[in-house]
Parts: C-alpha cells; sequence; structure tokens
C-alpha cells in the first residue's frame, strides 16, 4: 500500500512539473510574441523620428540614429514651407469633425436604443450597410454634390464630408453601447418627474463617456490621416491639409525632402498621441464596451 501510494504521489508531483514546464514555455512564446510585435511596430516610428533629426534630405543616409543630429529639419518646415498653415486648417477640420459627429451620433443612437417608432429596423439595416463602404468609393457623387453646392474649396465642406463619411459606423458602435444602459434607470428617472433632456444629460451622457471620448478620439484623427478627399475637394494652396502638404514634399523630382516629410510625421503624431496618453484609460473600456446589442 505504502510504496503504491508513494508511487502516485511521485507520478502527480510529475504530473505537475510537466504541466508547469509546459505553462513556462507558453508564457515565454507570448512574451516573445509581444516582444516581435513590438519590435515591428516602434522600429518604423523610431525611424522615422531618427529621419526627422538627420543633417540631409535622403532617405540613403537616414538611420534610427542620425551620425549629426539637427533641428534644421524642423526650422526648414517652420520657416520654408506653409506647415502652419496646414497644421491649422487641419486642426480646424478635427475640431468640427470631432465636435458634431460626437453630438449627432450620441442623439442619434440615443433616440435608437430607447424609442419605438416604424421604421427602426429598417434604419438600422441601413445604417449597417452604410458602415460598410468607406466614403473615398463615392468619390464622384461627393465631387459633383460639392460642385453644385458651392462647396468645393471650403473647408468646412470637407468637414460635413468626415462628418457624414463617420455617422454610419459612429451610431452603430454608440447604440450598442446605450443597449446595455438599463431602461430602469430612465424609468426611475423618470418617476421623480425628470425629462428626457435631462436624463440624456444626467445619466445617459455620464454613463457613456468612455465611449465618447472613444469616438472623440477617432473622429479627431481622421483628418489628420487623410489624403484623398482633401486632394479631391481642396484646390487652393491656402486651404491644403497637412496630408497633402506633407506629401507635395515628396511627390516628385524635384520635391524630394524626405528628412522634412518625417519631421511634419513626427509633429502631426504629437496631438493624436496626448489625447490618447491623456484619455488611455476611457479608450480601452470603450473599446472594449461597444458590442452591437438589439
Amino acid at each position: 500500500m505504502k510504496s503504491s501510494q508513494t508511487l502516485n504521489i511521485q507520478s502527480t508531483i510529475k504530473e505537475n512539473k510537466s504541466h508547469k514546464m509546459k505553462d513556462r514555455i507558453i508564457t515565454g512564446l507570448m512574451y516573445l510574441e509581444i516582444i516581435a510585435v513590438a519590435l515591428i511596430v516602434l522600429v518604423p516610428v523610431l525611424w522615422i523620428i531618427g529621419t526627422s533629426f538627420d543633417n540631409s534630405s535622403s532617405l540613403a543616409t537616414s538611420s534610427i540614429i542620425p551620425k549629426n543630429p539637427t533641428l534644421n529639419n524642423y526650422k526648414k518646415l517652420f520657416n520654408g514651407t506653409d506647415f502652419t498653415l496646414w497644421y491649422g486648417n487641419t486642426l480646424k477640420i478635427a475640431i468640427v469633425n470631432m465636435v458634431c459627429s460626437v453630438i449627432i451620433t450620441t442623439l442619434t443612437a440615443y433616440v435608437f436604443s430607447r424609442f419605438k417608432f416604424k421604421g427602426k429596423k429598417a434604419s438600422l439595416l441601413g445604417i449597417m450597410v452604410l458602415q460598410m463602404f468607406p466614403s473615398f468609393m463615392a468619390m464622384t457623387a461627393i465631387y459633383i454634390l460639392f460642385l453644385n453646392f458651392g462647396l468645393l474649396d471650403n473647408l468646412y465642406g470637407l468637414a460635413l464630408t468626415y462628418i457624414a463619411g463617420q455617422i454610419p459606423y459612429n451610431v452603430w458602435l454608440m447604440k450598442g453601447y446605450l443597449g446595455g444602459v438599463s431602461m430602469s434607470l430612465d424609468e426611475a428617472a423618470m418617476l421623480d418627474g425628470a425629462t428626457r433632456l435631462q436624463i440624456f444629460w444626467k445619466i445617459i451622457i455620464p454613463l457613456a463617456f468612455p465611449m465618447i471620448t472613444f469616438l472623440a478620439v477617432s473622429t479627431f484623427m481622421a483628418p489628420w490621416m487623410d489624403y484623398i478627399l482633401p486632394r479631391l475637394l481642396i484646390s487652393s494652396d491656402s486651404k491644403k491639409t497637412l496630408a497633402v502638404g506633407l506629401y507635395d514634399l515628396i511627390s516628385s523630382d524635384a520635391n524630394n525632402q524626405y528628412t522634412q516629410f518625417a519631421a511634419g510625421a513626427v509633429l502631426v503624431a504629437v496631438p493624436i498621441t496626448i489625447l490618447y496618453v491623456a484619455l488611455q484609460k476611457h479608450l480601452i473600456y470603450g473599446i472594449t464596451a461597444g458590442s452591437t446589442k438589439e
């Protein structure tokens, strides 16, 4: 009996050791994967930052750690180009897009999540279908509409395009989030004499703040990254956005200021990085909480 118990104990110990070894191997592989992904993401970023401090204008001599680092590229960017004008134009569009998109999206999603009305399912289906198509697929139609309404070469017209293009996806996302907020909160507030507007402002908005933050940051980012729509709808130099202006620095044999382009890319990342760091907690919660729910 004792020998059999001893054997059982020994076999159990061996199994535990093998399980621990497997867990360690799996954990080690996971860490290696994380490190590999981090390197894939970070190396291009570090290379762009290093290139922005390079003393030449060519990519051939650029590296992550420049030999003779200098701020000349940043000085030339501000003194030799209209970078501040491009930056200001893009910032205007980003702010207008963020504010209008968040207001329209939140109000629309609130209506779809809290009210029953004729055509609700058809409207939601239409929104779901619309979010599948990127806005640049309708470039010809957008151009003709802007031409007929006199909105070509207009920054706020361009902002209107971003707002309209982002509404379908954002409404669906916000509607799913608000669908997880219990209706009993609305009913209790109405019993206490609160109006729909008070419920929306004092109950729904605070509860939906993580998702609102996520939508605000994502809509703020869109104009900084887009090149196609500004190139199509903006024609004058005084209304260029950053994407168009920076691309013109490297778009031909005569314009090959790659290190200035890198400096501009670094400065473009500054406001977005600040927003992500400042609102990180809300962004993570907003990303994971936006499930589509009826």
